[in-house]
């Protein structure tokens, strides 16, 4: 059996301690089994100008090794690149996308280190997956330095159209890094259908039989794999002790009313003021639960450096006010926001109590909070989980009341049905809902994608002789006609000078126009 290598932004744990998410819970399953590495960023500064040393914890056959970033890295490739450009664009918010050289330098130079430091960690056999947007360029630079191995490639978040993606400057050449993947990974079909477009449309490539796309003179596999959540052991959380308290303290909290919950990292792609209005509008339109029903948002801070992340936490302070002094009683308080976390055992609790979850993102790759809400209800007396048509969860869990969360008037109405939906009803979806997601588990996820990949491991990333679009054979480097210019790797050498600021607003204007 192959060892495996997996390369994601932070690392591990390795156990779920009652923090560890599907990710971590797939990928440690997976490392335990087969032995390997676990390598990503520690989260840390090193001193300026120097990129860290390899820090390495060893546990039984599987070593987790993490490098620290130069201040500039951290500023520049991770809250630049990754959280400025990257970010907002995969989430189709061009409008607060900013493309700055510095920030894709910086992601180049990164990738670049990061590939550097791994490589002397790699044997001929190993198999490598690199998870998210932080490290698309790695596997490129891998194959530079002579890696031949299988490796797969897994994109947690959106991949949005060709009309949004080529905003980026430079994307082909960000993109066409991909190619040296064996197999390439997305949460939904939608998402794979906008990378096969792109492929085709942008890259000059072209489609095969069985997800088999062909550029740049290579073959690789793109195809749709849904990430779940260990089903059984987060049903087995809202029953531990932990959970039972939260679920207690809430119950005396609420004593006969009734509580909806978001639980949300703070993030303007999550569709938390929406959620705000609409609970406003239920309030107005249907006054009965006034004073009967509220709403519990959790939101731990992230990101709060940002601009656009403190312009949020300051709306949605706004809009809470506002709500709750039109409508508080001295009782009785509509909304309540916490800022801070919670263990995964304390939200299962937490979610229990609840007779809503309501999950509204604008865009979302997955959303695993919708199926941790239905995995931690009570069986006998289930919740009722509404859930944004946006949300890539939303193909697995159709039996949710299914909401655009920009209609306002339309989400106070799957709020008022949820909340007086009778018990047989309820029932009756949420166990549909649970029989699936014990079947679509973090570990099937992990499984289905590793098992793609011993598929190709002969393969490689093989030249291909089926014609592109144009009819032509690929070129085994680069396309006849370049869409535009390569961006040297190599350190110090002048870049490619990025859009012009007055065509960029341009594009930018009328994107923004088909799609906000």
């Amino acid at each position: 059996m192959r060892r495996l290598i997996v390369v994601s932004n932070r690392v591990g744990p390795l156990k779920d301690g009652g923090k560890a998410g599907g990710l971590a819970v797939g990928l440690g399953d997976a490392l335990r089994s087969r032995g390997g590495i676990w390598f990503g960023w520690s989260g840390e500064k090193s001193a300026k100008g120097t990129f860290g040393e390899m820090k390495v914890e060893d546990h039984g056959k599987v070593r987790l090794a993490t490098i620290d970033l130069t201040p500039e890295d951290v500023e520049e490739f991770y809250a630049g690149y990754a959280n400025r450009t990257l970010w907002p664009l995969l989430h189709y918010r061009l409008d607060l996308a900013e493309f700055d050289q510095r920030f894709e330098n910086a992601y180049r130079r990164v990738n670049e280190r990061m590939a550097a430091r791994l490589m002397p960690q790699l044997k001929p056999d190993d198999m490598v997956w690199v998870h998210d947007y932080h490290y698309i360029l790695l596997g490129e630079r891998l194959r530079e330095s002579g890696f031949s191995g299988p490796m797969a490639y897994f994109l947690h978040v959106p991949f949005p159209s060709p009309e949004i993606m080529t905003a980026l400057p430079n994307s082909n050449s960000i993109i066409r890094a991909l190619t040296a993947y064996n197999v390439i990974g997305f949460q939904t079909d939608t998402d794979r259908r906008n990378f096969a477009r792109y492929v085709v449309e942008e890259l000059g490539g072209s489609e095969g039989e069985n997800d088999e796309l062909f550029a740049y003179g290579r073959s690789f596999r793109a195809s749709t794999f849904p990430i779940g959540i260990d089903t059984e052991s987060f049903a087995d959380f809202a029953v531990s002790d932990e959970a039972k308290e939260h679920e207690a303290q809430l119950k005396v909290l609420l004593r006969d009313r009734q509580q909806i919950i978001g639980v949300d990292r703070l993030d303007y792609s999550k569709g938390i003021p929406e959620r705000f209005r609409g609970f406003e509008r239920l309030l107005e339109d249907y006054p009965e639960n006034r004073g009967r029903v509220s709403l519990m948002q959790v939101a731990p801070l992230s990101r709060s450096d940002l601009e656009a992340y403190s312009e949020l936490r300051s709306e949605l302070e706004e809009l809470a006010g506002h709500i709750n002094g039109a409508y508080s009683a001295l009782d009785w308080v509509p909304i309540r926001i916490m800022t801070r976390g919670f263990t995964r055992r304390a939200l299962a609790g937490i979610y229990r109590a609840s007779r809503v979850g309501l999950v509204t993102p604008l865009r979302d790759g997955m959303n695993l909070v919708a199926k941790e809400y239905v995995a931690a209800q009570d069986p006998d007396d289930p919740g009722v989980l509404v859930l944004s048509r946006f949300a890539g969860a939303v193909k697995e869990l159709p039996e949710a009341l299914i909401v655009n969360p920009y209609d306002t008037a339309a989400l106070a109405r799957a709020l008022q049905q949820a909340l007086n939906m009778p018990l047989e009803e309820r029932k009756r979806r949420w166990q549909a809902m649970f029989e699936r997601l014990k079947t679509q588990t973090a570990q099937t996820w992990c499984h289905d994608i590793l098992s793609a990949l011993e598929e190709r491991a002969d393969k490689g990333p093989a030249r291909s002789t089926v014609p592109t679009a144009s009819g032509r054979p690929p070129n085994a480097l680069t396309p006849k006609r370049p869409k535009e210019p390569v961006v040297a790797k190599v350190p110090g050498t002048p870049p490619a000078q990025p859009q012009r600021p007055a065509e960029r607003r341009g594009a930018l204007s009328s994107l923004r126009s088909l799609f906000l």
